[in-house]
């Protein structure tokens, strides 16, 4: 049977808040401090505006998330990303990565793979075997009810 992959993208928050969970399957997300960016972190440490998730297509058809330093229009966070230990304006992310927006603050990214199988309509030549264990044999109960009734009345003779 034919099967596909389905790709889930999932970031994880971890800030002054706790741990969160954000599955991500928008065009664009924004991070930061301010109350109305998509993923909220909880630190003064952070900018209100740190950093930028962008959807990108891939040629299979899937498509991938990078990470930008700052908004879409070039302005970049007070102290930056760092991405698995190495400070960068933006990357493409990978299962696993870990970004930290400042102290006590980061992220980890997720791409769980998984696979879709695919089902076919039934075949019109489909055919389901039946054992003769699965049939009810009524002729058998219908005999025994017969022996019963077969005396038709008092068998005792003289």
């Amino acid at each position: 049977m034919p099967s596909e992959q389905q790709n889930n993208h999932m970031l994880i928050i971890e800030d002054d808040k706790g741990r969160r969970e954000f599955n991500l399957d928008g065009p664009v997300y924004s991070i930061g401090r301010d109350p109305r960016c998509d993923v909220r972190l909880v630190s003064q440490f952070v900018s209100r505006r740190h950093a930028t998730l962008v959807q990108l297509p891939k040629e299979d058809g899937s498509y991938y998330y990078r990470i930008v330093d700052g908004n879409l229009r070039g302005q970049g966070s007070a102290n930056g990303l760092l991405v698995n230990g190495r400070k960068l304006q933006s990357h493409d992310l990978q299962n696993s990565d870990e970004v930290i927006f400042g102290p006590d603050v980061r992220a980890i990214y997720y791409l769980l793979k998984r696979e879709q199988i695919q089902t076919v309509p039934p075949d019109e030549f489909d055919i389901t075997l039946i054992s003769p264990g699965m049939i009810d044999n009524r002729e058998d109960d219908d005999h025994l009810l017969d022996d019963d009734d077969d005396d038709g009345g008092d068998t005792a003779s003289s």
